[in-house]
């Protein structure tokens, strides 16, 4: 099994980026978007997230074993993401005075 080497500047683009999409948050953080804020900044989360898990954990160009680790983790976030909002939303239902 050969392996991928990642040129240095791939990973110094990638720290440029993280960079920017930082201070993009920063700067969009200053400007009241109201309830759009924390969306806003989870997107830009989720896009820097992604740029590390791709090129920082090797996951775009490691053994596919990592993807099958990332998806899976991501699936178990989401479920017990899931079934969080679901108990929250549903409490009223049980007990009406309490909602």
């Amino acid at each position: 099994m050969s392996e991928k080497i990642v040129p240095v500047k791939t990973y110094i683009f990638v720290f440029v980026a993280l960079l920017i999409l930082t201070l993009t948050t920063w700067q969009v953080s200053l400007i009241d978007l109201g309830p759009f804020n924390a969306i806003v900044a989870v997107l830009i989360a989720g896009v820097k997230a992604s740029l590390v898990a791709l090129f920082f954990m090797h996951v775009k160009y490691g053994p596919r074993f990592n993807k099958l680790v990332l998806v899976g983790s991501i699936f178990w976030l989401v479920l017990l993401l899931g079934i969080t909002i679901t108990d929250y939303l549903t409490r009223g239902f049980r007990y009406p005075g309490n909602g």
